[in-house]
């Protein structure tokens, strides 16, 4: 299985996803984790990037964003905690697993 971390630049919230999601590797070897990094509106729109941080799983969005457009821009999750600028470790976790993706 792969999932891939889109992210741009000037997010400053994709690195802390992208550890979230080693973490998640190393607990399952069949988890492939890639990074797209998406540098212009073009780019966006192509990907369907709908903000950074975002997660493709076999190119389908893990978390949806009805009524979203493509861009650039910083995207924020709904946590336990409150809004943050990526999901906690147990949502992804539990999305990636609702997908029917992890290996058991």
């Amino acid at each position: 299985m792969e999932i891939t971390l889109q992210y741009f630049d000037g997010c400053p919230n994709w690195t802390k996803a992208d550890e979230l999601l080693q973490v998640l590797a190393r607990e399952n070897p069949s988890l492939e984790v890639r990074t797209q990094r998406i540098a212009t509106p073009a780019e966006a729109d192509a990907s369907s990037f709908y903000g950074s941080p975002s997660f493709l799983i076999d190119g389908r969005p893990l978390f949806e964003l009805p009524d979203s457009t493509p861009g650039l821009a910083c995207r924020v999750y709904r946590t336990p905690s409150g809004l943050a600028g990526s999901p906690t470790l147990e949502q992804l976790r539990a999305a990636i697993d609702a997908a029917g993706r992890f290996d058991r």
